[in-house]
Formats: structure tokens, C-alpha cells, sequence
């Protein structure tokens, strides 16, 4: 890593002005961002193991790296089918969508992989990009539509961009919503009875029931803003990333902090030793910060 002065300097810059910060601050206090690594392409999907251990893709790059509990960070994957954003699941694989042929992967800690969809109705997904795993194992994944440089298509095969679901078993695929816009950040509760869903082009964050089914019911307008990645925490606080940093609203759907990140932040997920360090991903960057609360998912 050839991280410099420089880029110290403005993190901790951004660090000093993190903003709404008050008696309702996520933030541990005295904590600064900190930038642990500075040579992604673009970075994307954060999620962690029951231990702590960070993994996120690089996908420009085809590859997944891996942050240690000792610091450090290293390629941990390449030939990653594109992969995009990711989830742990309960038994320790990595669910990545991979959109090099619009797929859905599980890998295995050995890495190796077994793709769970490859197309709906016979026909490619739009792209699938987030992936949220509940602790039954049955997942939700966003199927936004955004043009890669290494497809040889630049149009939908499917007519919008919705949400799907996965059984658990993976024998069950179908769409669960029909009015969104453009879905992209997806987070749910431990207990897997809700689902938040960003809608990142209507600039809207949705609330469900989740049933046994998979179906969703109950849309609630959660906040008016959308998302790239999100997160959750142990209070029910709600993390959305979007451009100039990571916004927070508690359960309510009420704003409550801002952290102030440079650049475009795309995903982020809570990790280390105690689950209360965010890690973030930002274009090149990727950033740390600590919490005073624990991330929800997943949990040891």
C-alpha cells in the first residue's frame, strides 16, 4: 500500500468534520476515519465474517480483497465473476452477485464456487447487485440495470428493476416487487422479518414485512433518500451511502448523523474484533471508523 501524506492528511481532514455529530452520534468518541487501503479500481460489496475479517471486492479489478484482524490486506480472490456486492451467510460462504454473466455465487471458504442463478424466466437478470442473506438463509437481491464494460449487451433482458428472492434451499427464484425504480442498497433485521430496500434513483428507502414465502408486504416509506450500500446496526440505526459520505437514520427513518467520507462511498459493513468498526468502501479508498454500537449482521 503506498498511502501518503497526503491522503492522510485529507482523511483526517474529512475525519474532523464529520458532521451531525451530537448527543445522538453513532461515533465513538475521539474516533477518526482512517484510510487502511488505497489501490482498489473501484471498491464494492464489504461484509464480514463471525470473527471480524473484512471481505470486499474490487471489481474493475475481478478480485476480493481481505482486511485481518492484524491490519493488514491482501488479494484473497481474483476471477471473481465480476463480483459486486457480497453477504456472508451462516455457514461462512461468500454470496457475491457476480455480474460478469449477471450471476448469483456462493464461495466457499476454500474458494471455490457454485452459482446459484443464472437467469430468471430464461433470461438474464438486468444485473444483480446487492445481495441481503437472512439468518434462515433464504436472500433478497437488487437487480438494477447499470451497463458494464465487459458485457456484450447494453440493453435490459428483463422489462424493470426489481428486487428477487431466493429460497433456501435455492430451488425458489422470483421477483418481489413490481414499482421500484431502481433498486440497489438492501439490508434486513437479525430476526429476518424486515427488509429495507433502497430505490436509489427515486432517491427513496423502503421498509417490508418479510413472509415466510419470501413475498413482501407492508411498503412503508422508511426515508426520503437512497442508497448505494446499507447497513444496520444493533439499535436499528439504518447506514446509507451515496456521494460525499454515509448517512444515518435511526428506526424511525429519522436522520441522525452524517460521517463525512471522500468521494463516492458505495458499501459498507461493521466488523472487527468487537463488530463495532465500520468499514467503508469509497471508489478507490477503504476507510474505517468506530462505533459506539455493534453491527447487527452478522453477529457471532
Amino acid at each position: 500500500m503506498n498511502t501518503s501524506f497526503i491522503a492522510v492528511a485529507v482523511v483526517a481532514a474529512f475525519a474532523a468534520s464529520v458532521a451531525g455529530v451530537s448527543a445522538q452520534s453513532v461515533i465513538e468518541p475521539g474516533a477518526t476515519l482512517t484510510l487502511l487501503y488505497d489501490q482498489l479500481s473501484f471498491g464494492e460489496g464489504p461484509t464480514c465474517d463471525t470473527n471480524g475479517n473484512v471481505f470486499f471486492t474490487d471489481q474493475n479489478n475481478n478480485r476480493i480483497m481481505e482486511w485481518t484482524l492484524d491490519g493488514k490486506v491482501s488479494v484473497w480472490m481474483t476471477n471473481t465473476g465480476r463480483a459486486n456486492g457480497m453477504y456472508m451467510d451462516a455457514k461462512g460462504n461468500l454470496i457475491a452477485c457476480s455480474d460478469e454473466h449477471n450471476e448469483l455465487w456462493s464461495i466457499s471458504p476454500d474458494k471455490k464456487h457454485t452459482v446459484l442463478i443464472t437467469n430468471y424466466d430464461g433470461k438474464y437478470l438486468n444485473g444483480p447487485n446487492d445481495v441481503w442473506v437472512a439468518p434462515n438463509g433464504q436472500m433478497w437481491i437488487t437487480d438494477p440495470f447499470y451497463a458494464r464494460s465487459w458485457w456484450d449487451h447494453n440493453t435490459k433482458a428483463l422489462p424493470s428493476e426489481q428486487v428477487f428472492y431466493l429460497s433456501a434451499d435455492g430451488k425458489t427464484l422470483k421477483q418481489v416487487t413490481s414499482d421500484l425504480t431502481r433498486p440497489n442498497g438492501i439490508t434486513g433485521t437479525p430476526d429476518g422479518k424486515t427488509l429495507y430496500v433502497s430505490d436509489i434513483q427515486a432517491n427513496r428507502t423502503w421498509k417490508y414485512d418479510t413472509q415466510p414465502d419470501g413475498t413482501l408486504t407492508n411498503k412503508t416509506l422508511f426515508c426520503s433518500k437512497g442508497s448505494d450500500g446499507m447497513t444496520i446496526d444493533e439499535a436499528g440505526n439504518i447506514y446509507t451511502c451515496n456521494n460525499g459520505g454515509v448517512t444515518v437514520f435511526d428506526k424511525t427513518g429519522k436522520q441522525i448523523d452524517m460521517i463525512r467520507v471522500p468521494g463516492y462511498t458505495a458499501n459498507l459493513t461493521f466488523g472487527g474484533k468487537d463488530h463495532k468498526t465500520l468499514f467503508i468502501t469509497a471508489q478507490k479508498n477503504f476507510y474505517s471508523i468506530r462505533c459506539i454500537y455493534k453491527g447487527a449482521n452478522p453477529s457471532k
